[in-house]
């Protein structure tokens, strides 16, 4: 199985890409392609640019998902909603196919330092991704992420650590079925 992962965020001290890096060691017999989005960088979009050409890095935003099999990904929240960076990528590249997740299976977390996990992005993902061809098949938010996960340990809260597997086997069940 070939997974595609990554953190909706381009901070070089991402929680989220913590957090995806955590919930990969579950996967540790799969063919991993963990991408970095500012390897994705391009200019804001806009419908004027549009009509010059679609950056080269859309194009192989959406060529890394058509090669995966399933999606991993951890989206920061910004102002209740998603990074401007992941929003640039994913407006691009939904310029181009409008399927942008093309109908992969997800696993779709999110977290944040604050008591809600990342959960307005994680709202709005849940209502949005699927209209873009995403299969989420489970979804998961961690909240005070510096109370409840150990950069060396993971995810440090039991109770926490219990749901976050759980949702990990019914994802691997999944996308087996």
């Amino acid at each position: 199985m070939r997974i595609l992962a990554f953190a909706g965020s381009t901070s070089s001290t991402s929680i989220n890409r913590e957090l995806v890096k955590f919930v990969l060691k579950n996967f540790r017999d799969e063919d991993i392609n963990f991408i970095d989005l500012n390897d994705y960088s391009m200019p804001v979009f806009s419908v004027d640019l549009e009509k010059k050409g679609f950056p080269d890095e859309a194009h192989h935003f959406l060529k890394v998902i058509e090669e995966c099999d399933v999606i991993i990904c951890s989206l920061a929240e910004h102002n209740r909603s998603y990074s401007a960076a992941f929003k640039n990528i994913f407006d691009w590249a939904s310029r181009i196919n409008v399927k942008v997740f093309q109908n992969k299976p997800m696993l779709l977390m999110s977290t944040s330092p604050g008591g809600y996990g990342g959960g307005n992005v994680m709202n709005t993902a849940k209502t949005f991704f699927p209209q873009f061809g995403a299969e989420i098949k489970d979804t998961f938010s961690l909240p005070k992420f510096y109370e409840n996960f150990d950069l060396e340990s993971g995810v440090i809260n039991p109770d926490i650590l219990q749901e976050l597997n759980n949702k990990i086997e019914n994802f691997k069940n999944e996308i087996k079925n």
